[in-house]
């Protein structure tokens, strides 16, 4: 046992590492990284569109690094930008029905990917280890956590 093998960060960091990869290589054959999967996903979820600014809230992104996401999904078709009824300023990242459809593709892929990384979980330690960081992602946009910042 190592001094980082008690060390939350590397651990989580590592963890992530290893599913990402597998991730990746699982995506690959739709033409997706990650976090192009990601922006597709929430543009799939959403029936009105999101704004880049939202889809970086979400995501934890900086805003440039969405825009650029969203750009490579629309060269490639899966997502357009329509002008928000709302706010002529801003343009909403919408799913293409080929968008949709890739994003079916997909998620099986990546369902199938994070099975060898997590091999050594039983499936109630996979639903634990998901609840368990669910909370984490959730509770970081509170006003609890913006106060101990």
């Amino acid at each position: 046992m190592t001094a980082l093998s008690a060390d939350l960060g590397f651990l989580l960091s590592r963890t992530s590492g290893l599913v990402v990869r597998a991730s990746n290589a699982a995506l690959a054959a739709e033409g997706l990284r990650v976090r192009q999967y990601s922006v597709l996903v929430l543009a799939c979820d959403s029936t009105a569109g999101m704004s880049q600014r939202e889809l970086a809230q979400q995501l934890g992104l900086d805003p440039s690094q969405v825009v650029a996401l969203v750009d490579e999904l629309a060269d490639a078709g899966l997502v357009e930008r329509r002008p928000d009824p709302a706010d002529r300023r801003t343009r909403l990242v919408v799913a293409t029905s080929a968008g949709r459809r890739t994003r079916q593709a997909a998620e099986a892929r990546v369902a199938e990917a994070a099975v060898e990384p997590l091999r050594s979980l039983t499936e109630e330690e996979h639903g634990t280890l998901r609840r368990l960081l669910g909370r984490v992602v959730a509770d970081a946009g509170s006003p609890a956590d913006a106060r101990a910042r």
